[in-house]
């Protein structure tokens, strides 16, 4: 079988490379204080896009640093009791997209959100204020300010404010509440699962936002990684502060809160996956401690896996 990373015995014990910051878990217990802390200003406004199945809504919410967060909302009409819900997240610099995306989720009634990120391709504010560079994405946004302005930080933070809103619903069963995306949605998925811990199923697809050092070690610092070689080349060209670099990228490797997980979980990979390297999505799945599985394309890359969408509309069917 062609390689492109680990062969997949060393894959499934791989524990990655990017440092992890020694006040981690003070780190993220600090910001999910501020979200707690954070008035979110709840809004539903009717949309334009309406079915006879489903009422359709735009969701905003105030996020830390008040930005102001739109999310698309769908529940289903005349529902007589609390039931599930299924939050969606999409790709690096994509949004939530069209409302047809989610009625699958309406057609076995269960109530969906999708989030649109920051500053990328939905309506989301991205409200700034870091001082430095801004060139080439998010992943670097705030890297040469305060850790506690790392864009990530803050997204990582939507997600799982948007799921206790969700779950704050009067239709919506909190104890029944899913999470799905691919790439950027993929690492947004594990993400929102282990900072909100009520989270019940998890269906990461190839996630991105997962051991950088890797990515860099392997020169697949390009696509959606480009940002990494970007910044070393503009402002640190010799890595005199490699290790810095890195260590702070920590805060926002999603390998480093894979552990806090208490979704059941599964994941798929194409293991020639050129964009987000097998190995750095394993770094995060072989952190997981609650029940999970990995669905496998040893021929795929960074693109639609056959049949594995059906695989996740049922694994969500056990909410």
């Amino acid at each position: 079988m062609p390689l492109l990373d680990m062969p997949l015995e060393q894959l499934q014990t791989y524990a990655g490379r990017n440092p992890k910051p020694d006040d981690h878990a003070a780190y993220w217990d600090r910001a999910l204080n501020e979200m707690r802390n954070t008035d979110p200003q709840v809004e539903l406004r009717p949309a334009a896009f309406q079915t006879a199945t489903a009422e359709c809504f735009d969701l905003y919410f105030t996020g830390v640093g008040g930005a102001r967060v739109h999310a698309k909302y769908l529940r289903p009409r005349d529902s007589k009791k609390p039931h599930p819900a299924v939050l969606n997240f999409h790709g690096y610099s994509g949004s939530s997209g069209d409302w047809i995306h989610y009625l699958s989720w309406v057609s076995v009634g269960y109530s969906a959100a999708a989030l649109d990120c920051r500053g990328q391709g939905g309506i989301s504010e991205d409200v700034g204020g870091v001082r430095g560079t801004t060139l080439r994405g998010h992943i670097i946004r705030g890297l040469d300010s305060d850790p506690d302005d790392l864009l990530y930080r803050q997204i990582f933070l939507d997600t799982a404010q948007l799921a206790q809103i969700v779950m704050d619903f009067d239709e919506v069963d909190a104890q029944r509440v899913g999470a799905a995306g691919g790439s950027q949605g993929g690492g947004l998925t594990l993400a929102c699962a282990a900072l909100e811990p009520r989270i019940k199923r998890a269906t990461p697809t190839f996630p991105f936002l997962c051991d950088y050092q890797r990515v860099w070690e392997m020169d697949q610092a390009k696509q959606a990684y480009d940002e990494l070689a970007q910044f070393f080349r503009k402002h640190d060209p010799t890595h005199t502060r490699e290790e810095h670099w890195f260590t702070r990228l920590g805060y926002i490797d999603v390998q480093h809160l894979a552990d806090r997980i208490q979704a059941k979980v599964l994941m798929g990979t194409g293991l020639m996956d050129p964009v987000c390297p097998p190995s750095t999505q394993f770094a995060a799945y072989n952190k997981i401690t609650s029940p999970k599985d990995v669905v496998i394309y040893p021929d795929f890359g960074h693109e639609n896996l056959p049949g594995y969408l059906d695989r996740v509309f049922e694994f969500h069917m056990d909410l």
